[in-house]
């Protein structure tokens, strides 16, 4: 990405990072605690980009205050659905790249000399890897990385596992009890090798070695996914049942078992992140179906995990799911139904939640016709 301020032609402090893949700002100007909000939403919404030299928490209230004055111009719902997504969609990249533009320098060794400034070190090595030189972040991303990092380290519960498991920064955390349930109570079919497809944490594969399947091959595009599920699996004992692969989503040979939980929205990510929850076209639904009879033994089954999400907010049909399965050559032989328990669904205030209140969460059980 480029480190040139476009506006004066000099150069940045130092190279510019985004996860988000935020542009570097046009232009640069020093900012402390003396920076009213006013003043600093007016540069931020311009383009310019504000480089923190004041006290940490001083910008971490700054923040805020540019987030409350953001938030005050959220779109109303509009007349559908779909169009409600969008709108929200869109304000949602225009706040992200306005609070991007609040940036803060990381020294050479990822530490942050600001006055009470938290040790960034291990949190931006875990992210960022090695040092390797000074680097400008959006302090909005900085305090991600931060907050994952302590995620990491203490886990996250997964009740079908009696377990926690620790996600790496960037891989989509298993807060969603109602998927992993799903696939820790449906009956096995015959067999003894499953495949886990885009695997995140290795949540799925665990619990799949856990109820008795022999041999697991997970697998996902994302080398920080593939680094995560390996930590899982050797935390958890696992490592001679489970084996993490990829980039391909499909590893070679078949398996009794295939168990798929895509992105549930078809959409552009804007983050990292975000590629665990949008799937632009719905990219890696439909090669799991397109590949799905010619990776499974004979009487094997494919386990399709998706929420009807998409459906409630017109961004997909049943009647394309429906057909997308058929074109494929396969079947549906059972599905099982559950209902989100995450805070969202029951959230009056969210601008989706008319949607996630309505929101279904499905495994369909699949075999070739």
């Amino acid at each position: 990405m480029s480190t040139t301020d476009r506006t004066t032609n000099e150069p940045l402090p130092a190279p510019w990072h985004s996860e988000s893949g935020l542009p570097a700002p046009r232009r640069l100007v020093p900012a402390d605690d003396r920076l009213r909000a006013a003043t600093a939403h007016r540069l931020a919404g311009e383009g310019t980009g504000l480089l923190w030299r004041g006290d940490y928490q001083g910008a971490r209230q700054l923040l805020r205050a540019l987030e409350r004055r953001i938030d005050r111009k959220a779109p109303a719902p509009a007349a559908t659905p779909a169009e409600t997504f969008r709108l929200h969609r869109r304000f949602r990249a225009h706040r992200a790249r306005v609070l991007g533009r609040l940036a803060v320098l990381l020294e050479p060794d990822h530490t942050l000399r600001l006055r009470r400034a938290p040790d960034t070190r291990a949190a931006c090595t875990a992210a960022y890897g090695p040092p390797a030189g000074p680097r400008l972040v959006p302090l909005r991303e900085l305090l991600g990385v931060l907050g994952a990092h302590q995620w990491r380290e203490r886990g996250v519960p997964v009740p079908a596992l009696d377990a926690r498991v620790h996600p790496h920064y960037g891989v989509f955390a298993p807060v969603r009890a109602e998927y992993v349930d799903l696939v820790a109570q449906e009956p096995l079919p015959a067999g003894h090798t499953a495949f886990d497809l885009g695997t995140g944490t290795g949540v799925l594969a665990a619990v799949l070695a856990r109820r008795g399947i022999d041999r697991v091959v997970a697998t996902d595009i994302s080398p920080r996914a593939r680094a995560c599920a390996r930590d899982t699996v050797h935390r958890l004992g696992l490592a001679s049942r489970i084996t993490v692969t990829g980039p391909g989503l499909f590893p070679p040979g078949r398996a009794a078992l295939v168990v798929c939980n895509p992105p549930w929205l078809p959409g552009r990510p804007a983050s990292t992140l975000e590629q665990g929850v949008y799937d632009p076209g719905g990219r890696m639904l439909h090669a799991f179906l397109a590949g799905l009879a010619e990776h499974l033994e004979p009487a094997g089954e494919g386990w399709l995990i998706l929420s009807d999400l998409a459906e409630h907010l017109g961004l997909r049909t049943r009647a394309d799911l429906l057909t997308a399965i058929d074109t494929a050559g396969l079947r549906v032989t059972g599905r099982t139904d559950t209902r989100p328990r995450h805070p969202r669904a029951a959230d009056p205030a969210d601008p989706l939640h008319t949607a996630r209140a309505a929101e279904v969460t499905s495994l369909w059980r699949l075999t070739p016709r």
